[in-house]
């Protein structure tokens, strides 16, 4: 049995309730939200201090003192680890003639170490409180405006709601 299909007479039926799609149903989230080192120091785009300056887009979403407080929990974090791997930078590069570069790499090992911490720190508090609020915390790679210079970054995105009562 041999079917053939002409494609050119096969029309594309529109279902009639896609075509009706109104601004009403279009999920719409705001710009993420972000919050920049504010530190002296930075290591490796990883500066030692980010701004606990309230932003004026989450009013009304959350309470500025668990904005602070998750903020000096991730400043806690990074006082302790960024002057560490500063440390080790500086005695890395003094050595780095005599080691063949080699004794850079417990700096790159640490700063890898130190954003996987504040990763699993934020990871936690999204799933204690942010993500109940739609709200989503990570840290993220930025690049300077001016330079080519990449900087991390605190980023607050907003979770869509799903209408749950609008039917399919």
């Amino acid at each position: 049995m041999d079917v053939r299909v002409d494609f050119d007479d096969i029309e594309i039926a529109e279902d009639a309730g896609d075509s009706d799609i109104s601004e009403e149903s279009l999920i719409t989230v705001p710009d993420p939200i972000v919050v920049k080192g504010s530190g002296h120091l930075t290591v490796f785009g990883l500066s030692n201090r980010f701004e606990n300056e309230f932003p004026g887009a989450l009013i009304g979403r959350i309470a500025p003192e668990e904005f602070r407080a998750t903020v000096n929990r991730i400043n806690s974090i990074l006082k302790k680890m960024v002057p560490l791997n500063f440390k080790w930078l500086i005695i890395g590069c003094l050595c780095c003639c005599c080691t063949l570069g080699c004794s850079v790499c417990p700096v790159v090992f640490l700063n890898k170490r130190s954003k996987l911490v504040i990763r699993k720190a934020l990871d936690h508090e999204n799933r204690q409180l942010y993500h109940k609020l739609g709200l989503h915390w990570k840290l993220s790679k930025e690049r300077h405006s001016n330079t080519a210079m990449l900087e991390y970054v605190l980023l607050i995105e907003f979770i869509p709601k799903i209408p749950v009562y609008r039917p399919d």
